[in-house]
């Protein structure tokens, strides 16, 4: 073998070994976000659970806010969907950035409504929903497709 072959060998050994690794940290990733997937789904699900039965504290909460009944329903409602959308890969990206307008619209209510301390909660789900948004794009670029095609 010749000083240049063994050199270009090297090379896509070590090109090769990168990008298995680089594979190896997009699994995880993957894995990482689709375990955040199912927590949000749970969490958003339980709190528009509360929502949808006229829980005591979802009650409270939309008195302090000045809001009606009606607001928690439709709310409620909204994040119900968005929590099972979140469990189907192909609306989960879809989810994700529905949610993110939800959470920001959340984070101005406790700033200016409600408890200004709490408002860093709804700000950091927005980051984590991103990231599940970013990872979803090519099913949402799908699911766009389609529905392009069928309209």
């Amino acid at each position: 073998m010749t000083e240049s072959t063994a050199a270009h060998t090297n090379l896509a050994a070590t090109l090769g070994t990168r990008a298995d690794a680089r594979a190896g940290e997009r699994g995880r990733g993957a894995v990482a976000l689709t375990v955040a997937r199912v927590v949000l789904a749970l969490f958003f699900g339980f709190s528009a659970f509360a929502k949808l039965i006229a829980h005591e504290t979802a009650i409270e909460s939309f008195d302090r806010m000045g809001w009606n009944q009606a607001a928690m329903y439709t709310i409620g409602g909204l994040e119900m969907a968005g929590a099972i959308a979140l469990l189907i890969p192909v609306l989960a990206g879809v989810a994700a950035m529905a949610f993110c307008g939800l959470m920001a619209g959340a984070s101005i209510v406790q700033l200016t409504l409600l408890d200004r301390v709490n408002a860093i909660m709804p700000a950091l789900l927005i980051v984590l929903l991103v990231l599940i948004a970013r990872e979803r794009r090519d099913r949402t670029a799908d699911l766009v497709a389609l529905i392009r095609r069928h309209a």
